[in-house]
């Protein structure tokens, strides 16, 4: 897969070395020479470019007209937001990711921006605040941006009402579906014969109101 980032900080670096060590070819785009110093020595020299992300003949240079994935993930919302418009409206990117620094500014990162998921720390975070739940168990790891959807990983409890159950006899809310069960390193995609066991992780894309029925099947 080939994914351009903007952004060489923190995020955009770790994303990047992520990739990589995952076998993914990217490219990173930033605009500043420390920055640009620092990830020449973290990342191979010929995936970083020197520029603005929101310039379009820096994003044909990094491939932008073949990219796969791009990812905004700067500091500042006025260019990740730019970025992903000309990704999609202008290159046609099939998925354009785009993080959000200031939360109020999350209602501009939408379809009409070229955005089709954003990622908003701050938003993650108010839901592990102040939802009823318990963190060890379950969290929330995204918050998708359209309708209240997010993917959450849940661990099956010793007590719990799916402990040794088979996923075709389990009374999972309608609007949930499991994506994968992690047991001791391994990540099994789940069929109706799965058997859930004590301390198994369980990834699920679910809506709001399906938690607590998730955490009284599971928890």
């Amino acid at each position: 897969m080939k994914v351009i980032i903007i952004g060489g900080g923190q995020v955009g670096s770790y994303l990047a070395s992520l990739l990589i060590s995952n076998g993914h070819e990217i490219k990173v785009i930033d605009n500043r020479e420390d920055i640009v110093y620092k990830l020449e020595n973290e990342l191979p020299k010929e995936s970083i470019i020197f520029g603005s992300g929101s310039d379009p003949e820096i994003l044909k240079q990094a491939g932008i007209e073949n990219a796969d994935v791009v990812a905004a993930v700067s500091g500042a919302d006025e260019i990740n937001l730019v970025v992903s418009t000309l990704a999609k409206m202008e290159f046609g990117v099939p998925r354009v990711v785009a993080r959000v620094n200031n939360p109020r500014n999350t209602w501009l990162y939408n379809d009409g921006m070229g955005v089709d998921v954003y990622v908003n720390q701050a938003e993650i975070m108010s839901h592990l605040v102040v939802e009823e739940m318990d963190l060890k168990n379950m969290f929330t790891l995204l918050k998708l941006s359209r309708g209240d959807y997010s993917i959450i990983q849940i661990k099956v409890g010793q007590h719990a009402k799916a402990a040794n159950e088979f996923v075709k006899d389990l009374s999972i809310p309608k609007e949930t579906v499991i994506i994968a069960v992690t047991r001791n390193e391994s990540v099994i995609i789940p069929k109706g014969d799965t058997q859930i066991l004590v301390d198994d992780d369980i990834l699920l894309l679910t809506d709001e109101k399906s938690r607590d029925a998730l955490k009284e099947i599971f928890g």
